[in-house]
Order: C-alpha cells, then structure tokens, then sequence
C-alpha cells in the first residue's frame, strides 16, 4: 500500500470517530431532554436518509474533482450538523445535517480506492479500511460514553475563559464541543489526501438526468450476476448492524443492568469482534474466492438469539466479539467485490452511490420497523430472535440465488471482466 492509502485511513479513521461518538452524545442530549425512547433509534434513521434522498447525485458529485477535496467539503458539513446540535437545534434535525455530510463523503471515501490501488490488492484495502473503520467505532463509543460520564464530563465543565460564556453547560454540551475538535482533525488529514489523476467525463448538473442515470446504474447492478449478490449481502449487512447498535445498548440496560455510558461499550466490543474478522478476511480470502463466505453470514444470524440466554458480562464479551468476527469476515470481501464488479461496470463514484442508497435504505426500513417494535412494548429478547432468524433467513435466499447464477454459468469467472 502507498503513502496516499494511509493519508485516507487516517481521514477516514477520524472523521468516523467523530460520527460515532457524536451519536452516543445524542443520544445523552435527548436523555437530558427528556424526548420519548423511541426517538433513540431514530437518530440512525435521521442520519441516514440523505444516503438514500441524495444518492442520484453524490455520486457525480464526488467524480466531478479530485476526491480528497470532496472529502474535505463534505467533513466540513459534518462540522456544521455537529455545531447545530451544540446550538440547541434538535438533536435529529442536526444529526439529519451530519449524515447529508456523510451521504456525500462516502462515494469519495470508497471510490478513492478503486482509482488508487489495482483490483488484487481491493480485499487486503477493504480489511484495512473496515479494521480502521471497526477500530474508530470501537473508540468512537467508547470516546462517546466516556465523555457523558460524570467524572469526564465534571472535568470538561470546570474549564473556563476569563470573560467568556461558552455556553456549554451540560454533559452532552462538552462532549459536542470535543468532538468537533476530532472532525476538525479529520479535515486536515482529508486536505492531504493524494490526486490520484482519475478523471471522468463532465459530470451532469440536471437533476432529472442524474435521476435517470442513477435509475440506470441501479438497475444495471442489480442484474449483474456478482453484483446483485453482493450487494443483497452489503445491504443486509448494514441495515441489521445499525439495528444491532440500538439493540445492544436496550438488551445491556434490561438484561445486564448497564447504564448508557458502559453500554456503549459493548458496541466497541463488537466492533472488535468485527476488526478481527476483517483482518482475518483479508488475510486469508482473495477477490475470486470472496463467494465463498456466504454462509459465514448464516451462522452469525443463528448466533445471535443466543444473546437472550447471557446475563453476565462474562459470557457477553465473548459471544459478542464472535458475531462481530464472523460479520467482519463475511462482509469485507462482499464489499471488496462490489466495489471491483461496479467499477468494471460503471465510474467508482456513481456504483458506490448506488451501494450507499440500497444499504441505507434497508437501515432506514430495519430502523424504522425497530423504532415501532419498541414503541409496542415488545421484549427486547423478542427484538433479538426475530432479528437473528431474519438474518439468517435472509442469508440463506442470498446463498440460493448465488447457487441458481451458477448453475446457470460460471459467474465466479466474471470477476476481473466487463459484464457480457
């Protein structure tokens, strides 16, 4: 890997950081508010609705210059969504600004890679840029839990300027404030990622063009043979991972007794398991043999019930850090895959864009459905059979259609080739 590969790392590293603790400082802000439980998921939801409204146009948004100075724009508006929350805008409407920055950071963040790196070295990148990812979530919750503690947040709350009213006054104030500091981290790193000389045709401004562009790209991915698996597993993936956050942090408070705070952790403990098995991928699958992984899937959603059995933190660290593995070790060479069949069968910016849109729709639909089941009252362990049978439900219908492709022709033979 060269210079400019670490350079994005890093921009990512930080600049995700910052993401995930602003959500458990959100969450900690609609506590301190009093606002209903159930808005808690609906901070995700907010988050990510721009991923799914702008997707026809971030993609030839991020083709249109280099995509470090796209980065660098669009961690700029994270900036912004994160400076409304600190001045009393609703936590969901600011959240709502951090994703519109997100929405269009990501088709650069990915993108980038497919410009910068040949198609052999995709799945080593992606375990490289999930175990980033995995390792900026880890501390990002627990950065986000740590900061609303009373010691941490007491410690923050004792600075003052001479002459000055910052108006920080709250826990959740203070760890806004901090981590702003961390976006703007992020966006000097994003001014020093490379030009990699990519260059696309000019990029359209009519929104109605870029609507039937992106129709186009759409459809042309869903009927490519690889594409069309991978992206039903990347979908899948993280509508239930950000399912599963909310999840976790309900099942630590009624099954383990776990403040906000230490439940976030938990999170991290996943996002380790996660790491691992991103490592784990990279290591040990190559681009042709990411196929093979697909029942990796299955075995995490029939892992996952197994939650409801556990009380103790003794048994959740480890069954946690194992579905983490397992989701880690299915999906980084998923995302390798999709990434390499839509470069090959369209720019990098506008088949990421298309990514971003299927799996952030299926987070606003598993959000939503989630936000109504505990509205209803149902028990969080209800929550969790039916999240892991759905899972591996769904992963076996993925697994089939795989096996039906084939049978048809050798598909797996596609990888490195234009679509027929």
């Amino acid at each position: 890997m060269n210079r400019g590969f670490y350079t994005i790392m890093a921009a990512q590293f930080f600049s995700s950081l910052a993401d995930n603790a602003l959500l458990i400082a959100a969450i900690a802000l609609l506590i301190e508010t009093q606002a209903p439980e159930w808005m808690r998921p609906l901070l995700k939801l907010f988050f990510t609705v721009s991923y799914v409204a702008l997707a026809p146009f971030v993609g030839a948004f991020a083709d249109s210059m280099p995509k470090g100075r796209v980065m660098f724009i669009t961690n700029l508006v994270k900036v912004v969504g994160c400076a409304m929350m600190f001045w009393s805008v609703h936590p969901l409407a600011a959240y709502a600004v951090v994703g519109f920055g997100a929405a269009a950071y990501s088709p650069a963040k990915y993108g980038i890679l497919t410009e910068l790196l040949p198609s052999e070295k995709l799945v080593a990148a992606n375990g490289w840029i999930e175990g980033t990812t995995v390792g900026s979530i880890i501390l990002g919750t627990a950065l986000g839990g740590a900061l609303i503690d009373p010691k941490v947040s007491g410690w923050l709350l004792s600075f003052e300027i001479p002459g000055v009213n910052t108006g920080v006054d709250t826990a959740a104030e203070a760890a806004i404030v901090v981590v702003a500091v961390v976006y703007a981290i992020a966006a000097a790193f994003n001014l020093k990622v490379p030009d990699t000389g990519a260059h696309y045709p000019h990029q359209e401004r009519n929104p109605w063009f870029l609507v039937k562009d992106f129709a186009h790209c759409l459809k042309k991915l869903w009927g490519d043979s690889l594409g069309q698996i991978s992206l039903a597993v990347t979908t899948l993936f993280w509508g239930a991972g950000a399912t599963l956050q909310f999840i976790i942090l309900k099942w630590a408070e009624v099954q383990l007794g776990m403040a906000l705070s230490s439940a976030a952790k938990l999170q991290g403990v996943v996002a380790i398991g996660i790491a691992i098995g991103a490592v784990l991928a990279a290591r040990f699958v190559s681009l042709r043999g990411s196929l093979s992984v697909l029942r990796v899937g299955i075995a995490m959603g029939l892992l996952v019930p197994l939650m409801t059995f556990i009380s103790s933190l003794n048994w959740a660290y480890p069954l946690l850090i194992i579905v983490g593995g397992l989701a880690g070790f299915f999906v980084v060479p998923m995302n390798a895959l999709l990434q390499h069949r839509g470069h090959l069968l369209m720019s990098a910016g506008h088949s990421i864009a298309v990514q971003n849109f299927n799996e952030n729709l299926s987070v606003l639909l598993m959000l939503g459905l989630y936000s109504l089941l505990i509205q209803a009252n149902l028990s969080v362990n209800i929550v969790i059979w039916m999240f892991g049978l759905f899972i591996a439900a769904a992963m076996t219908l993925v697994l089939k259609r795989h096996q039906m492709n084939q049978a048809k022709f050798d598909s797996v033979s596609l990888i490195g080739k234009h679509a027929p």
